[in-house]
């Protein structure tokens, strides 16, 4: 079967290669063939040999997705074939087909865009995990984020409102405000060295718990200069390549605290139960609209070099669908 690869990192070089089939999946395990997987900007890190852990070359890529199983062990009870499930996030996703361990997984709605649930393993769980894991934010509370028309931006949203809490969103570009409040943010404002002024006016003086953060450099310390006292600010991505700014005066005076996330540590550690009550509450959002991510293009594996430039623009999310005709 086929599998788009990366085979050498830095300035990376990536194939269309001939792999081995999955073959017979074991009593626990399902086959499924990959209908949907998408192109994130952590598949460009790992191309470029920056991310938090890099696979020995030629392997494959992608880190989540979305497939209809083909074959299913003998022991597996929570999926069946012709069931269409996701894909766990540290199973590669750009090929035609995959083996894993079904354990959590559970059918998912046919009525639902597979290019939307295909995104569902990434960026609506780090949204999910970022505003349930860090810090309990009182409903009709506030929480504070950059680079807010991202695509896990657009997913805290949605996941904010579900749990009752409303946003500040901070972008870096005029141009997105209407695009970011059509999205549904609470409050939208360009990033500046005033931001925590403007914030203020604009929740009333409201405390803020909870700092999202997804640029890094000045726009951390504009973050954290929103925040109330023993608030949280997380940092789960560094978007301008910058390191990040803070304040010691907040950390030391008003015990403002700063975190790390990364799925990937997360998943190591995660049940199944864990992961099944995250997705069951992401998947009707997903299935609804109520998440959703825009799609600028879909592409065979053997157009991957288009998928790739185009994907490389950030201008909307390139998905892969390898067994689509």
């Amino acid at each position: 079967m086929k599998a788009v690869q990366v085979v050498a990192f830095g300035r990376p070089a990536v194939k269309l290669n001939e792999v081995p089939d999955t073959g017979s999946p074991g009593p626990n395990e399902v086959v499924v063939a990959v209908e949907a997987a998408p192109i994130n900007n952590s598949d460009f890190m790992i191309m470029a040999g920056r991310y938090g852990y890099l696979p020995t070359p030629p392997a494959t890529l992608g880190i989540e997705g979305v497939g209809r199983v083909i074959a299913a062990g003998s022991q597996v009870t929570n999926l069946k074939v012709g069931d269409r499930t996701l894909i766990p996030f540290t199973v590669p996703t750009w090929t035609e087909r995959v083996r894993f361990t079904a354990s959590w997984q559970r059918p998912l709605p046919e009525v639902a865009d597979i290019k939307q649930l295909s995104m569902i393993g990434v960026n609506p769980a780090t949204a999910y995990l970022l505003l349930t894991d860090f810090v309990k934010v009182p409903r009709g509370g506030w929480v504070i984020q950059n680079g807010a028309n991202s695509a896990t931006a657009r997913a805290v949203i949605a996941v904010a409102k579900s749990l009752g809490l409303k946003t500040v969103n901070v972008v870096r570009r005029e141009d997105v405000v209407d695009e970011v409040k059509s999205a549904g943010g609470d409050i939208v404002l360009v990033d500046g060295p005033d931001l925590a002024k403007r914030v203020a006016k604009e929740t009333g003086g409201s405390p803020i718990l909870l700092a999202l953060d997804v640029v890094g450099g000045a726009s951390t310390l504009n973050l954290m200069n929103c925040l109330a006292a023993k608030a949280v600010l997380v940092i789960y991505s560094a978007m301008s390549g910058q390191p990040f700014s803070g304040s010691a005066l907040s950390v030391i005076f008003n015990e403002v605290s700063v975190r790390g996330f990364w799925l990937g540590h997360w998943g190591k550690t995660a049940t199944g139960e864990t992961l099944a009550t995250m997705y069951d509450h992401l998947v009707p959002m997903v299935a609804s609209g109520a998440i959703s991510a825009p799609v600028v293009g879909t592409y065979r594996l053997e157009d991957f070099s288009q998928a790739i430039a185009q994907a490389s623009a950030f201008k909307g999310k390139v998905i892969f669908t390898p067994n689509q005709a």
